[in-house]
């Protein structure tokens, strides 16, 4: 008879971890502590919930993930199926609906005969039975200890933020238009919307971002702030240099905007966030603004002057472990 194992966290890894186990003959529990006790940046009690960006990278067949959705997908991946489902129009990235996406994944592991979800928190670490902890950067603090007893390392951290998320109909396409970069993408009208700006609107926006004032964070005045460099704050980017922007997240390259023929200054992008087209998010553009300021700030972006937002963006902490010291083939 196949081994019990225990898979501690219902996100992504903790997810694809239990169906593959269920298929393979074990009979796994899956642990996932919401909605009895949530996190910072959680919104649902659903598995697989997908926090910060609804993009899964590109599905380009010659770029580094496009190779590895492509291979998990032969491998029998139920978050590839998942997310080929709750697809949404993302040019040359696989991005999806993610509510759609993570009611799809709770539902097929919800009717695996194999996998039994037990809607509670882990405190302790139980070593006499195969156990797979994929209980992520947002780890309870009663794990984290138990997990920090048990290596005898402190954690690693980082400051990770989230996009605003934009009611489409709020948005004015009268100065925004569509298309992708370089023309990639299947939908010929283009798949993100593309708010461009001239260098004077580049520059009282950035100036502004510089100035903002953000929301204070536990501990986070007394610690160095330390931030994922591929989700640094968008007034961060700003505070780092006046055209750090322009060449990161608003860079213009492969755009033209069609009300002037030519490439503007600087460009804030839209990918579509629901498979219905209700909601966009704001490409690059994480924050940890005050929200008031917030809502001021980006509706300087043109075309977006009268947006309404069904998110805000803000700012969590991750933690994780020294994998190079405490992994071990």
């Amino acid at each position: 008879m196949r081994q019990v194992v225990t898979v501690v966290g219902g996100g992504l890894a903790g997810s694809e971890a239990a169906w593959q186990l269920a298929e393979r003959g074990h009979q796994v529990r899956l642990f996932e502590m919401r909605p009895a006790n949530t996190t910072g940046a959680h919104v649902s009690d659903r598995l697989a919930e997908l926090v910060c960006s609804n993009s899964l990278g590109s599905k380009l067949p010659d770029r580094a993930t496009g190779i590895l959705q492509n291979e998990t997908r032969m491998l029998g991946s139920l978050l590839m199926r998942c997310a080929q489902d709750a697809a949404v129009p993302a040019g040359g990235a696989l991005a999806v609906d993610r509510e759609r996406f993570a009611e799809s994944v709770t539902e097929r592991l919800g009717a695996h005969p194999g996998i039994e979800i037990r809607r509670e928190e882990v405190t302790a670490l139980e070593l006499d039975q195969p156990t797979i902890v994929a209980s992520g950067p947002l780890t309870s603090p009663t794990l984290s200890r138990a997990i920090g007893q048990l290596t005898g390392e402190d954690y690693l951290y980082f400051y990770d933020a989230i996009s605003p998320i934009v009611q489409a109909a709020s948005i004015d396409m009268s100065r925004a238009f569509q298309a992708n970069r370089y023309g990639r993408g299947e939908d010929a009208a283009g798949d993100y919307i593309n708010c461009p700006m001239d260098k004077p609107e580049y520059d009282r926006f950035v100036t502004a971002l510089a100035s903002a004032e953000t929301i204070e964070l536990r501990d986070f005045e007394r610690e160095d702030p330390n931030f994922f460099e591929g989700c640094v704050p968008i007034e961060q980017l700003a505070r780092r240099g006046h055209d750090t922007l322009a060449f990161g997240p608003m860079r213009p390259v492969g755009l033209r905007d069609p009300h002037t023929g030519r490439r503007p200054h600087a460009v804030v992008q839209l990918r579509q966030d629901d498979v219905a087209g209700d909601l966009n998010n704001v490409v690059g553009f994480q924050t940890n603004i005050r929200w008031k300021q917030q809502r001021e700030i980006l509706r300087m972006i043109p075309g977006l002057e009268a947006a309404e937002f069904v998110r805000m963006g803000q700012m969590h902490r991750n933690t994780f472990l020294n994998a190079p010291a405490l992994l071990h083939p």
